[in-house]
């Protein structure tokens, strides 16, 4: 992907980073290579199907099957903050940013 120093910049300020000359610089090529390889992922084949031999029935599509999840008390019980079934975190970004 051909990113721009001046993008790697904004998003930067975006952050709050301050990166240097040096750092862009190298922050650009590190941040393409990886866009890079993520297009490359986006390009493998993935099966759809599951075997379904002990039927005799071939394949059937693969469908993911929502189920209730019986423990999220237990795991708000291990929040260290939480409240009304959510879990509660800190504000970390400032009004108008």
């Amino acid at each position: 992907m051909n990113l721009e120093k001046k993008d790697v910049l904004n998003v930067a300020r975006l952050a709050g980073l301050a990166l240097t000359e040096a750092e862009a610089e190298r922050m650009t090529g590190e941040i393409s290579s990886i866009l890079d390889y993520v297009e490359a992922l986006g390009k493998v084949s993935v099966p759809t199907e599951v075997a379904n031999s002990d039927k005799g029935e071939g394949t059937l599509p693969a469908r993911d099957i929502p189920a209730p999840f019986s423990r999220a008390g237990e795991a708000l019980s291990l929040a260290p903050d939480a409240g009304g079934g959510f879990f509660r975190v800190p504000r970390i970004l400032e009004e108008g940013r």
